[in-house]
């Protein structure tokens, strides 16, 4: 099964090796595409996950601050997600028909 995230008519992330947790797809950092994506200096801490990190993402002059999330170092329960990204805000995540 392929899960594609697409916002403001680009795709983001495109994978069929995404990792689910919480209801939240997270995509393999090989097959997110890093030109859409800006740093952000907004952190959160899971207690179960760790510290999340997060991008903004810009398509066609669009900004959608913070719009995906990341584990750089998570914890040892969630060592599966580590630098996968996850997205909401709008982010549409669904998988491809086909």
């Amino acid at each position: 099964m392929t899960i594609r995230a697409t916002w403001n008519g680009a795709v983001l992330a495109e994978s069929d090796q995404t990792v689910v947790v919480e209801g939240n797809h997270y995509f393999p950092p090989g097959d997110v595409r890093s030109e859409f994506f800006e740093p952000s200096a907004t952190h959160t801490t899971c207690p179960w996950k760790g510290e999340a990190s997060y991008r903004s993402v810009v398509v066609g002059g669009k900004r959608n601050e913070d719009a995906a999330w990341f584990y750089p170092q998570p914890k040892d329960a969630a060592k599966e997600i580590a630098d996968h990204v996850a997205f909401w805000k709008g982010i549409d995540v669904a998988e491809v028909a086909g």
